[in-house]
């Protein structure tokens, strides 16, 4: 089986005004031009309508093959609570807007071996053990670090991009 590993995970939070589809097409934007992701999902989209505003909950998922051992898959989660249109001036022109709190996750997971092509037989398996703690040690790192700043630059821009919009 192959191995799989949760090299990144954490989530930002805002609360304030932006405009809910620029920011949706802002992050799918980002995340196609910076990972080049060869598959990507939209697992789940619900939206609900409670008494305090639209409720909605978007899930992501893709991934992208490094090399013939590894592969990279990004996880985000979005969750948006008591989102409200409002009207903001914006160089003397009113905009639709959306109030909301908001909050994104991300995972980013490393897998080696995904194909299990060293799970075959007991000996393949002693063999890759050995491959990556001998062979292959500094490859692992610069793929887990590559996996950690993908994720990492992923939620740094969704925030900047929230903080940029909030302040117009």
């Amino acid at each position: 089986m192959a191995e799989k590993e949760e090299i990144f995970s954490s989530s930002v939070k805002y609360n304030g005004v932006f405009v809910f589809k620029d920011f949706y097409k802002f992050c799918y934007t980002w995340l196609m031009e910076e990972t080049a992701l060869t598959i990507f999902n939209e697992k789940k989209y619900s939206e609900k309508i409670t008494p305090t505003g639209k409720e909605i909950k978007i899930t992501w998922e893709g991934e992208k093959k490094l090399t013939d051992y590894f592969k990279f898959e990004i996880k985000v989660e979005f969750e948006i609570y008591n989102m409200v249109d409002v009207e903001i001036n914006q160089d003397g022109k009113k905009i639709k807007a959306n109030k909301a709190e908001i909050k994104v996750k991300t995972k980013g997971t490393l897998w080696r071996d995904y194909e299990g092509k060293f799970e075959t037989t007991a000996f393949k398996k002693f063999l890759r053990a050995i491959y990556e703690k001998w062979v292959i040690p500094t490859r692992i790192e610069q793929f887990e670090s590559y996996v950690i700043g993908k994720c990492d630059e992923f939620l740094s821009q969704s925030k900047a991009y929230l903080d940029l919009e909030g302040k117009r």
